[in-house]
Formats: structure tokens, C-alpha cells, sequence
């Protein structure tokens, strides 16, 4: 059962929802911005209300799967890590776009919606906050998808602390990990742009 949920999970993710409604409005999302066909380029190239459709539907590729199997008694605790592992990967290594896909943002919020009652969803937007006041009064820099893959990826480590000291189960503790180096893989390319940018020159 475990392995049918699992399956669902990681193709509801793959659905490429924002490339494809930037198809319809006759935008390739690969050609936006940095190429990522997520959500985000969807706002850029069309707009608000498509935008706002692509991470509400992002989103929910993460939370729905996520939830059913959480909070309805299908499964252990242990045995919702490969679940929610697949709901992101699946958005990340699409097989509609050939085993690419986006960075997993939206579905990250989404399915720690879904495992903690919003709760991590929560402390995770506030820490990408302060981050962002970080970068624009402690590195005057501006924001950039640079400094965005900086908050995103290193956001999730105050998360990690938060997690553990609240006592959520040691299952979840393993979803963040996978979570964490999932988002550092999707945003290595702009990770090492940030480093470079930032450290490498005053080292």
C-alpha cells in the first residue's frame, strides 16, 4: 500500500502545472528568466492571475497527497518519509519535461503544510524573511535568484533546529533532510553564483 501511495504521491508532483499554463499562454517557461519552469517564471512571463494559479496548484501537489496519507491513518509516521519524499521529487525530476522540473518551493511549503498543520510552513516563510533582511541591510545587495536560492536552501536549517527542539517525530527529521539537500541540488547553479558574488572574492 505503502508503494501505491508513494507512486500517486511522486506523479501528482510531476505535473508540471505552471510550465504548462505558460504553454496556453503561449510562454515557454525555459525561456523566462532562469529557465525554471515553475511557478515563479509563470508570474514573470504572464502575470499575476496565472502566476497566482501555478503556486496554488503547486502547492497542492505537495499538501493533498501529503495530507491523505498523514492525517487519515494510511500509514506510520515512518512510513510517510518516502511519501513525502516523493511528492517532492516528482516536481524537481519531472517526466513530462524529461526528468527536469522546478526547484520545489511551493511543493515544500506544501507538504510540510500537510505533515505539521502549517506550522513548519510558518517558521520557514519567517526565517526566509529575516534572511531576506539579511542580504538587503547585512550584504547590501539586492534580491536576486542568487540571493533567493541563498534564503530558500539555507532557510530550511533554522527549520531543522525548530523541528528537533519542538520534538516532532525523528520521521520528519529524515523528510527535512531530504527536503534540505534537494533544494541545495536544485539551487546549486545560483548557490555557486551567490558564493562566488559574496565570499569567494574576500577570501
Amino acid at each position: 500500500m505503502i508503494l501505491i501511495w508513494t507512486f500517486a504521491a511522486g506523479l501528482s508532483s510531476s505535473l508540471m502545472f505552471s510550465y504548462w499554463l505558460g504553454r496556453i499562454a503561449r510562454h515557454n517557461l525555459n525561456n523566462v528568466g532562469d529557465g525554471n519552469p515553475g511557478a515563479i517564471n509563470l508570474w514573470k512571463a504572464a502575470g499575476f492571475p496565472l502566476g497566482l494559479a501555478g503556486i496554488v496548484l503547486d502547492f497542492a501537489k505537495g499538501y493533498v497527497p501529503v495530507l491523505l496519507i498523514a492525517h487519515n491513518g494510511l500509514a506510520p509516521h515512518g512510513q510517510i518519509v518516502p511519501v513525502a519524499l516523493a511528492a517532492l521529487a516528482g516536481h524537481a525530476f519531472s517526466p513530462f519535461l524529461r526528468g527536469k522540473g522546478g526547484k520545489a518551493i511551493a511543493v515544500t511549503f506544501g507538504v510540510w503544510s500537510a505533515l505539521t498543520g502549517f506550522e513548519a510552513s510558518l517558521v520557514y516563510a519567517v526565517v526566509q524573511a529575516l534572511l531576506i533582511a539579511i542580504v538587503k541591510f547585512v550584504f547590501r545587495s539586492r534580491i536576486t535568484t542568487e540571493t533567493d536560492a541563498f534564503q530558500v536552501v539555507f532557510g530550511m536549517v533554522p527549520l531543522g533546529f525548530y523541528l528537533y527542539a519542538r520534538g516532532f517525530p525523528e520521521p520528519l527529521l529524515w523528510v527535512w533532510l531530504g527536503n534540505f539537500l534537494l533544494l541545495f541540488y536544485t539551487h546549486r547553479q545560483a548557490l555557486l553564483s551567490f558564493y562566488r558574488g559574496h565570499f569567494k572574492h574576500s577570501a
